[in-house]
Parts: structure tokens; sequence; C-alpha cells
């Protein structure tokens, strides 16, 4: 059985830092995407950043290019969201996802975790 375990989040003034952890269990995931997504309330999820585990090809959303960076451990199976420059739109609830595709498309994603809440103060 697949799990993707999220943890990192809380609260952090504007222009701080955090770090996202997902961890992976239930299989092997050296051929899948590995993928953040957030959702503000009231708002749809959107895609935040993806990793490919083998060869470690990332992708980023425009808004968080250049701020945020998506990396992963092989041997904790552990994939991270290091968040910098953090500003009070990036509040929302972080999701880790897996998917086979190399992909940012929500629909294509067929693993998901429970979330980690991150809110920043202004």
């Amino acid at each position: 059985q697949v799990q993707l375990a999220e943890s990192g989040g809380g609260l952090v003034p504007a222009g701080g830092s955090l770090r996202l952890s997902c961890v992976a269990s239930g299989r092997t995931f050296s051929n899948y995407t590995m993928a953040w997504f957030r959702q503000a309330p009231g708002k749809q999820r959107e895609f935040v950043a993806a990793i490919r585990w083998s060869a470690g090809s990332t992708w980023y959303a425009a808004s968080t290019k250049g701020r945020f960076t998506i990396s992963r451990d092989n041997a904790k199976n552990t994939v991270y969201l290091q968040m910098n420059s953090l500003k009070p739109e990036d509040t929302a609830l972080y999701y880790c996802a897996a998917d086979r595709q190399w992909t940012r498309q929500i629909e294509e994603y067929d693993y998901w975790g429970q979330g980690t809440q991150v809110t920043v103060s202004s």
C-alpha cells in the first residue's frame, strides 16, 4: 500500500523559511515523479514543484521558481521542499503526490498524502 506522509508545515513570518518533507513507502519510486501541490482556502489546488526520482530533473511553477527548491534523498525515500522568502500568498495546505508520468496535471497523480499546513503571517 502506497503511503505519502508530509511533515514540516507551520506558522512562519513573511520572509522566513520552512522545509517540508514527504516520506514515501509501499513501493519502489525510482520511475516516479514526486510533486508538491498546494491549496489555499477558496482556491483550486495548484502545482508547486516536481522532481523525477531517478534522474533528479525538476520543474517549478512560475510563482515559486527561485524561492522554492525540490530535492530527494534516495536512502531515506524522502522528498523535500525547501521554501525560502515566504510570502503570505504562499499560505496553503501543501500536498505531496506521486505518479509514473512526468506531469504537472493534478488529475494525473495517482497517490496523495494528507497534506501539511503552511501559514505565512504578514
